[in-house]
């Protein structure tokens, strides 16, 4: 499992009935998870006075509860600093799982540009939410473009950058259709050293054109390797949908990246350590390449 367990800002304290109890800098929160099957005792004293609490509705969905929460803080992770907010369908504006992918990438584009000095690696980030990898990728020292759909979380990664004092970083900011724009890049002959990819498990285009990823997927990893250089340093595809576990992942990425450029993958589920119990609450799937 890949594990993202250097965390200072952020913990998992327990979880529990569906539920887990989260310190985010100094606030905690509890947020509905999937995952959490299990019925534990909730002896943490916040369990029962959080600043925030996300509450599933019945119905889908759901609503926040807001004790004394700000409306904006922000959180650090190494030399990054996150803005969060507590938004839409219990997010807050940050995967803290993801931290492990983050390492394991700028261990490469680092090590990279150590034995290649004036080397520019080009990292495209599609589905690229508010920007996490987008930073580390940044502060790691390789040139980003960053593409997603939505404005406001374009925005939203803009000022991650700026709080993290890479306001001048080579980034292109791009509010695009993702699969349009790599078709797209595919026609301009543009490449990239290496390829993040956060795609949704559903959605729905700007025409209405729905996304399902269990059968959008394979076509996008089979166009993401045609904009790539001769030798992709890495390529990261992570997964929060069911139906792609790690075994999945590992097959179609083999099937594309390695048959086309050699090098190798590892897929594994992604986790963040809790704290009551010593144990890991796992986060999803990731898919890694490496050249």
């Amino acid at each position: 499992m890949f594990i993202a367990d250097d965390w200072k800002d952020y913990e998992v304290i327990d979880t529990s009935l569906g539920e887990k109890l989260e310190r985010w800098g100094s606030y905690y929160l509890v947020r509905p998870d999937p995952q959490v099957i299990w019925d534990t005792p909730k002896e943490h004293p916040m369990w029962h006075r959080p600043n925030g609490h996300y509450h599933r509705s019945n119905r889908g969905g759901g609503e926040w509860e807001i004790g004394d929460l700000p409306e904006e803080w922000t959180i650090g992770y190494k030399d990054l600093t996150f803005c969060l907010k507590p938004f839409a369908f219990k997010h807050t504006g940050l995967f803290p799982e993801q931290a492990a992918n983050w390492k394991w990438f700028s261990s490469i584009i680092k090590e990279t540009l150590a034995k290649e000095p004036g080397r520019v690696i080009n990292v495209l980030n599609l589905f690229a939410y508010t920007g996490g990898a987008t930073v580390a990728a940044l502060a790691a020292g390789a040139r980003v473009t960053h593409v997603d759909a939505a404005k406001g979380m374009v925005g939203w990664a803009k000022e991650n950058a700026r709080r993290s004092g890479l306001e001048n970083a080579p980034v292109r900011w791009l509010v695009d259709d993702c699969l349009k724009f790599v078709e797209r890049e595919m026609r301009r002959g543009n490449k990239y050293d290496a390829i993040i990819m956060d795609p949704p498990s559903y959605g729905r285009g700007p025409k209405g054109e729905v996304w399902k990823l269990e059968d959008c997927v394979f076509d996008l990893l089979e166009k993401t390797s045609m904009i790539l250089s001769e030798e992709p340093l890495f390529i990261l595809v992570n997964s929060y949908t069911t139906g792609l576990q790690p075994a999945v992942l590992s097959y179609m990425m083999n099937t594309v990246f390695v048959k086309r450029f050699g090098g190798s993958v590892v897929a594994d589920e992604v986790g963040l350590p809790v704290t009551s119990s010593q144990l890991i609450l796992p986060c999803g799937a990731s898919g890694r390449y490496s050249g």
